[in-house]
């Protein structure tokens, strides 16, 4: 008999990995997905926004942007820390809180617009992490989400670092958060309806080798992939990623532009 997924050593290990390196190197690149999803949202302002996992506050800063009343949250406060200067720099009025997307302290329906970009979809209880954003959510409001998918770049990259260094049995891929049948599934037939569209971000860099450095130096779940490996096998991590990177490069031998796939998705909440 296996033995059953203890979600609470991941989550510990989840959150150790996130604060390695720098995440805030890659997300500020991340930007623009933050501010399509808050058009996608049809953002107002004064209305009270939610953004959970929010790492280094893309869409957090979108909606303060756009002059809605920002909760920004993650469980990392490291990450949170780089959103709250970021806000400072532009002068938003913005509230940094360290919380749980799992266990969320708000109220039941306390807020018109929960966010997420890239965020939630790594909550190891799956199940529970979209049932707090429904609850947290008011009746007629909107849920977010920007999720990359498991055919994309982002999605495969995973896939390759999983060959390499293989998850905890049991656990559930993050790019399940990527396909609308099991978004579906996630949230049930009761929460309301569920738009979505396929959307690409374009990671733009010199060369695979430059993109590695970067995302091996400061992205957390690269970083502590190859900080667990032997030489060896981390070069032959490194050959894969390098191999996956050249397949999906649409810029020539000149640069490196890789489209990643990513579902935007709204709910409009019942």
């Amino acid at each position: 008999m296996s033995t059953p997924l203890d979600l609470n050593a991941l989550k510990a290990r989840q959150q150790a990995t996130w604060a390695s390196g720098d995440y805030a190197v890659i997300g500020t690149t991340l930007q623009l997905v933050g501010e399509h999803l808050a058009e996608a949202c049809d953002l107002r302002w004064d209305e009270k926004v939610l953004d959970v996992a929010a790492g280094n506050g893309n869409v957090t800063l979108a909606a303060a942007r756009r002059g809605c009343q920002v909760t920004s949250t993650d469980y990392v406060p490291e990450l949170l820390k780089r959103g709250e200067e970021r806000a400072r720099a532009e002068r938003l009025n913005v509230v940094f809180q360290v919380a749980d997307v799992e266990a969320l302290p708000f109220q039941d329906g306390a807020f018109d617009v929960v966010l997420s970009t890239f965020g939630v979809m790594f909550a190891p209880d799956q199940a529970q992490a979209a049932k707090e954003l429904g609850r947290v959510c008011r009746s007629g409001g909107r849920i977010g989400l920007a999720n990359w998918t498991p055919q994309g770049f982002i999605g495969q990259m995973f896939k390759t670092l999983g060959r390499h260094v293989p998850p905890p049995a049991g656990a559930q891929p993050p790019s399940r958060w990527g396909d609308e049948e099991q978004l579906h599934s996630l949230f049930g037939d009761d929460i309301g309806s569920i738009k979505v569209s396929r959307e690409h971000f374009n990671f733009r860099y010199r060369s695979a080798a430059h993109f590695i450095e970067v995302f091996r130096t400061w992205y957390g779940p690269v970083h502590k992939a190859f900080a667990s490996l032997e030489s060896d096998k981390a070069s032959a991590l490194e050959r894969d990623l390098t191999q996956l990177l050249n397949d999906n490069n649409v810029a020539g031998g000149a640069s490196l532009v890789v489209p990643s796939e990513y579902l935007e998705v709204v709910i409009s909440r019942r």
